[in-house]
């Protein structure tokens, strides 16, 4: 069954959503990848999943409407996308494909970074390790600080009029990074970016300050990496101890404020109580609630847990439970924002935002 109402489209259950300035509908949840084939260092500790493992969080996925699948090609040194694509296989024509390109891949003075040679060579790299002749979304993983963002969007461009590529996006930048390559894009005629990827959760909302407002008055989507901060919202762990079997017991990232993120926790728990569901898919939910969000990228190691992840589409958050959780993750008044926000007074009675107002 579909049905379609502007932003949003359904098929059965599975809702999508418009990437801006596209007319391109991705699933709001996307399965990350960073989980597979991880055999040592910091990428044993994130996933070690074999290909039989991945092939059935793929098809899972695949079966429960996902159609966003995203990988990086520096994730277990390339095996991540290699695993990706076999387990996509025939169903690759059916999905929209993301990876990304800067970290180091070899031992040479230029096989790191996002000048156009490393650009140039990374993406025909991905394209054999994935198997396919086209990559959906390309996506820069970070700031070069000695690439220049000219020659950066240039070399994007070129991919996408060269067909290697359909869309470009960006990951980890600054707010001044994204406007500063949007209006480059702008005045030469390039292909833009199309989305950012970055690290938001009810333990980190940093991104609210400068970014998220960017984003809607640029309109760029957002895909949200670590939603659950490493799995610390996941509900395992505690005051009292920490799941010892988790990422985060061996791998602890991405930082945060682990006294405030308790009582996150306190709150998640008492509404996914009401719920009858885990933590987890009670801080998915507020992310799918938040108006800048395009899809919230979930990783997983074992099945029950990404079925547990697909659930929160299923979860409407009452007006009541999201000032709860708004209020005991809000961040502290900082500079300009309190300043916008006694400003706004004057002219938007009642407002009360602690962050810029885009123009409509």
């Amino acid at each position: 069954m579909f049905a379609c109402d502007g932003k949003y489209r359904y098929v059965s259950s599975v809702k999508y959503r418009q990437i801006p300035n596209t007319g391109l509908y991705v699933s709001e949840l996307c399965l990350g990848a960073m989980t597979f084939g991880g055999d040592e260092g910091t990428w044993g500790l994130i996933g070690k999943l074999d290909q039989k493992s991945v092939d059935e969080l793929v098809h899972a996925s695949l079966d429960a409407g996902i159609n966003f699948f995203d990988t990086a090609n520096v994730y277990s040194r390339g095996l991540s996308e290699v695993m990706l694509g076999k387990a996509l296989g025939e169903r690759r024509k059916d999905v929209v494909l993301a990876t990304k390109v800067r970290g180091r891949m070899g031992t040479g003075p230029n096989e790191i970074g996002l000048s156009r040679v490393h650009i140039m060579q990374s993406v025909n790299d991905s394209l054999k390790r994935l198997g396919t002749d086209h990559i959906d979304l390309y996506q820069i993983h970070g700031f070069d600080p000695l690439a220049d963002f000219e020659d950066i969007m240039q070399t994007l461009d070129d991919l996408v009029r060269g067909g290697k590529v359909r869309y470009v996006g960006a990951s980890n930048l600054a707010a001044w990074h994204l406007m500063k390559s949007l209006g480059i894009s702008r005045s030469r005629g390039w292909e833009p970016f199309r989305t950012i990827q970055s690290y938001y959760s009810l333990a980190g909302r940093e991104l609210e300050r400068e970014i998220i407002p960017l984003l809607l008055d640029q309109k760029v989507g957002l895909m949200v990496w670590s939603p659950l901060a490493g799995g610390f919202l996941s509900g395992k762990f505690t005051r009292d101890g920490q799941d010892e079997g988790g990422r985060r017991a061996k791998f602890d990232f991405p930082p945060l404020d682990k006294e405030k993120a308790y009582r996150i926790i306190d709150v998640l728990k008492q509404i996914g109580g009401e719920h009858d569901c885990s933590a987890a898919r009670v801080a998915l939910a507020w992310l799918l609630a938040q108006p800048a969000v395009t899809t919230v990228i979930i990783g997983a190691k074992r099945r029950d847990q990404l079925d547990d992840n697909l659930k929160s589409v299923d979860l409407t958050l009452s007006t009541e439970e999201l000032r709860k959780l708004n209020e005991v993750s809000a961040l502290a008044p900082e500079y300009p924002g309190w300043m916008f926000a006694m400003q706004l007074s004057d002219r938007l009675p009642g407002t009360t935002r602690t962050m810029p107002v885009r123009n409509s």
